[in-house]
């Protein structure tokens, strides 16, 4: 709220002369954005989620898993699953609500250059990724050493520490995934369908296409994004590998956020 009454441009007293402010610093769109996530119900339990699946997943672990999978990569892989789903919702939601509660028209007409509510909105949703990632590994971590601990074994720490960062790295890219879908089609329903048909149907139809078709199992990991990321979960990748990530990203993300963008500094807001 006070960004917003900051922002209002003031008329002297006596006069029609209209005093317009500055520029909002991108510091107060970034704390504005942030605080727009927590604002909803459903945006403070969606990231209280992270947390609670962290601590859920890690203590499903120490409790079903034999004292031989007790080792940080079990750990790691537990709490990974629905942060790859839950991530990709922040950023939706995010960038969606602009469209979804209305509030487009008062957040275009303080800050009018879109472009910069785009790019606060992304850059908070990469750092709520980043540090949800290193809250999950963290509980990951403790729960290692707890279950070692209980099973009297040995603390296994089976991921090396580059590895760790590419799965971090490959979170983000789930995130960003949906930050692209919000953008392009500014629909919060619309964009996580889009995402779970992204992640779940169509990897497994390019697969099946990749096993009848030899010239597409030597193309995909050139044009299936999704392929060539989730290489990041499970090593670091070489050189062609990134070589495969920087393309198949172009395609689905750098080239759908330009038309997105486009889509959303020209488009009449209601």
């Amino acid at each position: 709220m006070s960004a917003v009454l900051e922002a209002a441009p003031t008329t002297h007293a006596g006069s029609d002369t209209i005093v317009r402010p500055s520029s909002i610093p991108m510091r107060r769109l970034l704390w504005v954005e942030l605080t727009k996530v927590f604002d909803t119900r459903s945006g403070f339990w969606l990231i209280a989620s992270i947390g609670i699946t962290a601590l859920l997943a890690t203590a499903a672990v120490m409790a079903f898993a034999p004292e031989s999978d007790q080792t940080y990569e079990s750990f790691a892989a537990a709490i990974g699953a629905p942060m790859s789903v839950i991530l990709p919702m922040v950023a939706i939601l995010a960038v969606t609500s602009e469209w979804s509660q209305r509030t487009g028209l008062t957040t275009f007409t303080l800050v009018p250059h879109r472009g910069r509510v785009l790019l606060a909105k992304a850059a908070v949703a990469v750092a709520i990724g980043v540090s949800s990632m290193a809250l999950a590994l963290a509980v990951g971590a403790l729960g290692n050493l707890v279950g070692a601990a209980v099973a009297g074994g040995p603390t296994v720490w089976d991921i090396p520490a580059a590895n760790l960062a590419t799965i971090v790295l490959a979170n983000v890219f789930c995130l960003l995934t949906g930050f692209v879908l919000g953008v392009v089609l500014r629909s919060s329903a619309a964009a996580i369908v889009g995402y779970f048909v992204f992640a779940f149907v169509l990897p497994n139809a390019l697969f099946l296409l990749g096993t009848v078709q030899d010239w597409f199992a030597d193309l995909q990991p050139w044009v299936d994004f999704y392929y060539s990321y989730t290489t990041l979960f499970e090593q670091v990748p070489t050189a062609q590998q990134w070589a495969q990530i920087g393309t198949s990203g172009s395609l689905w993300l750098v080239l759908p956020l330009a038309f997105g963008i486009r889509g959303v500094l020209r488009s009449e807001v209601k």
